[in-house]
């Protein structure tokens, strides 16, 4: 008979235990179809970071536009936009850092997020209750300016796939609009969702999940998303009301009543969410029907007895896990938090989901209270960019910033601090990675945008 072809001990084979079948198994247990099979060659890019140097940054400011809110690149890196405090915003080219273009009355009011569509596309969203639209190629006007919300609009999503723009505002309103018939006078919309104590919405990167923090310490999931179905409150199935550690109901003491909170800290006059709507069970026996909701209350260290608010809400670029900024009622504690979606079998047999684990977090300096510092994933997932006091830190899940999948712990663990950076003479509002070069803006409220760059 022929000998067998992996005859080598050296050499297992693709079949044997720690062959390459194994191997490449073990990689991709666990981690879905997003995974990047080279994202290996990622450790470059990240070591980049390690030579950045505060000193050599460059400063950007104007005398006029205030605090700034946000900051946000464009698909290809080639603009930088800033959302300001007083009715403006700015257009970077990050690669020269000269300044491009001031929107000097963008709003009638702060300006809050910017999101781009595509390359040359992008909407602002404004405590004047509005949303515009504006292209890159013409900035003298807008393209429209979409009306609909009641109270101030805080969030813009967008589903590449249906074209559909999803604002969130402290009316606690979830809106849909149909860029696909946009014109001048503005675009269809439809309220889709509405909760009480809304602060942030995210849809994940395949747009099949929704997520939205509340003031009040909530976490609210809806899966398998479907955007054209508006949802009325108590008609969506409710998959599991609980806090991701324990099984003590969402209604129990630790909710927190209204607070202030927003950037600054802005009011919202609603109430929580009612155990009338939280009771409803699944429309379906053992199944996941289409927005099915489910409503949690994540683990915040030091915070077991104490309500506490989500401020920031992120998303890990490929759709592992989420990123929370927190902070306790009295404001006395913040947290920054990162939770992996557990999907597979269920917890618990009730429910068909897995929901939220808290993996790593890490305590920030309780610096400029009442103000929501706005954090981020570097574009590989590796490292998140967060501000601290006066500066930004970068952290990591590992010292070596490994992928989360890779060095996931059995119990959460404290988040690895790679560098600090600070430039700044005022509290670090909000801060984003480039997302094609190795380059990170952070912006402040004085209203100083700063650049970061390696220097070799």
């Amino acid at each position: 008979p022929e000998p067998p072809r992996h005859s080598d001990p050296a050499d297992p084979g693709p079949g044997a235990p720690g062959g390459l079948f194994a191997w490449l198994r073990g990689r991709c247990l666990g981690r879905g179809a997003a995974v990047d099979p080279a994202r290996d060659t990622f450790g470059a890019m990240t070591g980049l970071y390690g030579a950045i140097q505060p000193a050599d940054s460059v400063s950007l400011s104007t005398r006029t536009h205030g605090a700034v809110f946000n900051l946000e690149y464009s698909p290809d890196g080639s603009v930088l936009t800033v959302a300001c405090e007083q009715t403006e915003v700015l257009l970077f080219d990050p690669i020269s850092s000269k300044h491009i273009k001031t929107l000097s009355e963008a709003h009638e009011d702060c300006v809050n997020n910017i999101r781009f569509l595509d390359n040359r596309l992008f909407a602002t969203c404004s405590d004047d209750t509005t949303i515009a639209l504006w292209d890159l190629r013409k900035l003298n006007t807008k393209v429209c300016t979409l009306h609909g919300h009641t109270s101030w609009v805080k969030n813009i999503e967008y589903d590449t796939n249906t074209r559909l723009l999803v604002t969130s505002g402290f009316d606690g309103n979830v809106i849909i609009w149909d860029t696909n018939r946009c014109t001048e006078d503005g675009c269809p919309h439809k309220k889709f969702f509405h909760t009480r104590f809304l602060m942030r919405m995210r849809l994940t990167p395949d747009c099949s999940k929704m997520l939205i923090s509340t003031s009040s310490g909530y976490l609210l999931i809806l899966h398998d998303l479907d955007l054209n179905k508006s949802l009325e409150v108590g008609s969506y199935p409710i998959l599991r009301a609980r806090r991701t550690t324990s099984s003590s109901d969402v209604t129990s003491s630790g909710s927190s009543g209204p607070r202030a909170v927003g950037s600054p800290c802005h009011q919202n006059n609603s109430g929580p969410l009612s155990e009338k709507t939280l009771s409803r069970p699944s429309q379906r026996e053992g199944g996941s029907p289409r927005n099915s909701l489910e409503v949690l209350t994540p683990e915040v260290p030091g915070e077991r007895d104490r309500g506490n608010c989500i401020t920031s809400l992120q998303l890990h670029p490929k759709g592992w896990a989420t990123l929370l900024r927190c902070s306790s009622n009295t404001d006395d504690q913040e947290w920054t938090c990162v939770y992996e979606f557990q999907e597979g079998a269920p917890v618990r047999p009730v429910s068909p989901r897995c929901s939220l684990r808290l993996t790593h977090c890490i305590e920030e300096a309780n610096v400029g209270r009442g103000y929501i510092k706005e954090l981020c994933f570097s574009p590989d997932g590796r490292m998140i960019s967060s501000p601290h006091g006066f500066g930004i830190r970068l952290l990591g899940f590992d010292a070596h910033c490994s992928e989360l999948v890779d060095c996931l712990p059995r119990e959460a663990s404290p988040l690895r601090e790679i560098r600090s950076l600070y430039s700044h003479n005022d509290v670090v509002l909000t801060t984003k990675f480039s997302p094609t070069h190795c380059q990170i803006a952070s912006g402040c409220l004085s209203g100083r945008v700063s650049l970061y760059q390696p220097k070799f």
